[in-house]
């Protein structure tokens, strides 16, 4: 077994290179071997190369061309690779740089215990995703592990604190903040989930090399010193992780308050609103939802943005900020500025505010929470809700006034984003969009984002019954959980396929998916849930216009499965190729 390294420079091509690593990943492990992968381009670096990786590896395969960082590989076996070489046949290309290579197994260190995290902002597929990854890596390296989820139905597995206390390392692959406050004194390494995903074993591995302990083990009169640290680590997460931490905790709020309005206006008709209705189940059921859980959007939203950034002491100014923005009409647009304004200005203070320590304890419980929610309100009343409010009542007229051609390229472009990346940010950012557009009764978006997000899996699904020839025989098995996956609204299941061939694969599931959400705009489908694929579509006034929204569904998956067909070729001939 051979141990290699490759570096894929690849520009602006960020989705080329992920899904380029992914195929070597693949090919390696088919071939017996292992390989670490690291990925730069215009994103920036992903999956860093420990240092001193060269030591223990028998060659590297560069791909692409650009800053490759080949100072790093001195007197190791070097070979070149085109990046469309890779993705049209990453095996080859392996077998080419191993021809040459001297095939030897690194040393294998001792048994660790490993405890980790994983989390994402819908807390569905890619959660469990990175679990497996983990579990699976951890366990061909020799390593004991356990693995805790933060999904969207709450944590399971949870860690207990005597599996924390003998652990080597915590590793936590989330998209979302996570509370690190159980971790003090431990070894903590963090990622997001997709290196879980794409390549488990290099993660465990870094993991173990480049982890760094977390604080200080607290003291019992010391629990600032943790909230200090945990602040820190927050600090140093961007603005995409903090956004999807708000829209995380938010989800829960918008498909709740929307089932129930559905429900009530199911019960009592479309007037159930009105106070001669008062007294009724229908009109109870819609209070719940449009004055309780809807009321709880833009709050939720707010406060895990500041959150997110500042630890808990940002939840109340994050909350406070999110409930003046309602109420000055500047919806989820006010939220996010809110809750951004709160984040920021409360990690600012913390920072910069020293205390006697025997008066730290005043910090999180009074004068940070009071502080920040003075800064966040003003800052909302007077400087930056008026105009939030504008632009969000010209955003939502310009949605709700949207008719022939311009609604048609609106849902072409949140068709494409929902299937080019399957659950990636491209893919977060039009469903963040379209969700938040919720609290506005924008919901047109809405129904284009689901309804385009269950394409990709459906039309594999349905392509690998239809044109089995396209497909291996564990293709062909894997469409079925695939189908299952896509009428569930979780576009992930089509990533195993777009990662063995992106070439022919995305470009068919962006098309599909393109028309369903061309079609589902053009006819003006509107989508109360921001969740639930076709087990919503029964309930009454959850979705208008419901026959059409099924024809672009059915149609957007047809024609995914139809370029499928012409895009692939015969199974036989690519084993032959």
């Amino acid at each position: 077994m051979a141990n290699m390294l490759a570096v894929i420079a690849a520009g602006d091509l960020s989705t080329q290179a992920v899904l380029a690593a992914e195929a070597l990943r693949k090919a390696a492990a088919a071939l017996g071997h292992t390989i670490q992968v690291e990925v730069r381009s215009s994103l920036g670096v992903r999956n860093t190369l420990p240092t001193g990786a060269a030591q223990g590896a028998q060659g590297v395969i560069l791909v692409g061309s650009g800053d490759l960082g080949e100072e790093r590989f001195a007197g190791l076996k070097r070979s070149a690779a085109a990046l469309d070489a890779v993705l049209r046949d990453a095996r080859a290309v392996l077998e080419q740089a191993l021809a040459t290579a001297p095939a030897q197994a690194p040393a294998q260190t001792g048994t660790k215990k490993i405890v980790a995290i994983t989390s994402c902002p819908t807390g569905i597929a890619h959660t469990f995703m990175a679990a497996e990854g983990i579990q699976q890596a951890a366990q061909a390296l020799g390593h004991a592990v356990r693995v805790e989820t933060q999904g969207s139905v709450g944590a399971r597995d949870t860690l207990t604190e005597q599996e924390i206390r003998e652990a080597d390392v915590v590793l936590i692959a989330a998209d979302t903040q996570v509370d690190l406050a159980r971790f003090a004194g431990k070894r903590v390494f963090k990622s997001g989930t997709k290196p879980a995903i794409n390549d488990g074993r290099a993660l465990v591995e870094r993991a173990l090399a480049e982890a760094q302990p977390h604080g200080a083990a607290p003291a019992p009169a010391d629990g600032v010193a943790v909230g200090k640290a945990e602040r820190a680590a927050a600090q140093r997460s961007g603005p995409y992780k903090h956004l999807m931490t708000g829209v995380s905790f938010m989800l829960p709020f918008v498909v709740t308050g929307g089932l129930l309005i559905a429900i009530a206006f199911a019960l009592g008709g479309i007037y159930v609103f009105e106070d001669s209705q008062q007294g009724t189940l229908g009109n109870a059921l819609f209070q719940i939802g449009a004055k309780g859980a809807f009321a709880l959007m833009v709050p939720a939203l707010a406060g895990y943005i500041a959150f997110s950034i500042a630890d808990r002491p940002g939840i109340t100014p994050g909350m406070v900020g999110g409930i003046l923005a309602a109420n000055l009409g500047a919806g989820f647009l006010g939220g996010i500025v809110a809750g951004f304004i709160a984040g920021y200005a409360t990690s600012f203070l913390n920072r910069n505010i020293r205390l006697h320590k025997n008066l730290e304890g005043l910090k999180p419980v009074l004068i940070l929470p009071l502080l920040g929610s003075l800064i966040t309100g003003l800052a909302m009343i007077y400087v930056v809700g008026a105009p939030v409010a504008e632009a969000l009542a010209v955003l939502s007229a310009w949605l709700k006034g949207m008719q022939g051609s311009s609604a048609i390229l609106l849902g072409l472009l949140i068709g494409a984003m929902m299937a080019f990346d399957m659950g990636g940010p491209v893919n977060k950012a039009a469903y963040a969009f379209s969700t938040g557009l919720i609290a506005s009764q924008v919901y047109t978006p809405m129904a284009a984002a689901m309804a385009a997000g269950m394409v990709p899996p459906l039309g594999i699904a349905l392509a690998t019954k239809l044109f089995a020839n396209r497909f291996t025989r564990e293709e062909r098995e894997a469409g079925n959980a695939a189908g299952i996956l896509g009428i569930a609204f979780i576009t992930e299941g089509a990533i195993p396929f777009a990662a063995r061939d992106p070439l022919r694969v995305i470009p068919a599931l962006v098309l599909g998916a393109a028309l369903t959400g061309a079609i589902s705009m053009g006819i003006g489908a509107e989508l109360k849930v921001p969740h639930g694929g076709i087990f919503v579509l029964p309930i009454p006034n959850a979705v208008t216009h419901l026959a059409g929204y099924v024809v672009a569904l059915v149609a957007g998956t047809v024609t995914t499965a139809v370029a499928l067909r012409f895009l692939k070729r015969p199974v036989s001939s690519v084993v032959t190729a």
